[in-house]
């Protein structure tokens, strides 16, 4: 068999290969004559087959293909250049909607050495390209729906924590008095735990700013005088989920009120600290105070709500409690030690 020979059933080959593609694709020479197309670029195209041999790109369809920059890329591949990457063009026909396409084009070396041969691919983004903005609106619009709701969340919860102070100052009983202020310092540091969330864009909440944050709240809704008593928050780098830093939050909100209430009794001076350290999976929250200490027998407060909400959320961080003397005043910690960490 002559090199001639070998070269003409090496083109042909070619050619049955474009045209049976599945993938719109163009066999073109270095001049843009066509001298192939798929079936399936036929097909996409609306472009009957036997038209195509030895035409130009530019008369193909009804001219919509003869655009000069493409011209210009497949002149610059013709003449050696690397190729066609990803050129995105927009392909405008009489009487058929605009569509998005992507273009990339190699040289090609068939056996024929004296003629320059190009293979263009054709896909058609146009679909996914407007499911891509279908979504990218609804994220958007979801978005500002949330922002919506928080914000009428956070507005709900400040007019609940008004209603609850104006009750507590209006009831003559001390104990129902002492129970709605209760609930409302609970309703501010629920709001504070709810605006520092909605901050959030990553869904990692970095635990020093939401402590500190946290503790400004409740100081500024329980502590009269600030050179009295003051609350202190020292944390590490930490950032855990969303879900977990509610529960660390309503924690620290009723270890904090619990010794705003009872550790500080006659106007004492003092401090209330919060302290948080992670390592791994493993880390330990500690709330302490310098104030008269834990009480025992009669004078000991009796275990009420706060201490049940701390138990509670202690055990639904698979974590542990211990409350002990710091001499002076009292420390609770809260510790996780991972299993797996330990080992």
């Amino acid at each position: 068999m002559t090199l001639g020979s070998t070269a003409h059933l090496e083109a042909a080959s070619t050619i049955a290969v474009v045209a049976s593609s599945n993938e719109p694709l163009l066999f073109l020479n270095a001049d843009q004559t066509l001298i192939a197309a798929s079936t399936s670029f036929c097909r996409a195209f609306q472009i009957d087959p036997g038209t195509v041999p030895g035409r130009r790109l530019s008369q193909l369809g009804h001219g919509e293909w003869g655009l000069p920059t493409l011209a210009s890329l497949l002149k610059a591949v013709a003449a050696g250049g690397s190729g066609i990457d990803a050129y995105e063009m927009d392909l405008v026909r009489p009487g058929h909607s605009l569509r998005r396409l992507v273009i990339n084009a190699r040289r090609l070396e068939d056996g024929d050495m004296d003629r320059t041969r190009l293979l263009m691919a054709v896909s058609d983004v146009t679909d996914a390209r407007a499911e891509t903005r279908q979504r990218e609106d609804l994220v958007r619009e979801k978005a500002i729906l949330l922002q919506e709701i928080q914000h009428r969340v956070a507005n709900s919860l400040q007019i609940i924590a008004s209603v609850l102070m104006q009750s507590a100052r209006q009831v003559q009983s001390e104990e129902a008095r002492g129970h709605l202020q209760n609930a409302h310092f609970r309703v501010i540091s629920i709001a504070a735990v709810q605006k520092h969330l909605a901050a959030s864009d990553t869904g990692q909440v970095e635990l020093r700013n939401y402590f500190t944050q946290l503790c400004e709240s409740l100081g500024a809704s329980m502590i009269a005088d600030p050179d009295r008593l003051s609350i202190i928050v020292s944390a590490d780098d930490s950032a855990v989920e969303a879900a977990s830093s509610v529960s660390l939050g309503l924690i620290v909100t009723e270890l904090v009120i619990n010794a705003l209430k009872h550790a500080f009794p006659d106007q004492a001076k003092g401090r209330i600290a919060i302290d948080y350290r992670s390592s791994g999976k493993n880390w330990v929250l500690s709330v302490s105070d310098d104030g008269i200490g834990l009480q025992t027998g009669t004078d000991a407060p009796k275990p009420g709500l706060g201490s049940r909400i701390v138990e509670a959320l202690t055990r639904n961080l698979d974590a542990t409690l211990t409350v002990s003397d710091a001499h002076p005043g009292a420390v609770i910690t809260i510790r996780h030690a991972d299993d797996a960490s330990a080992t």
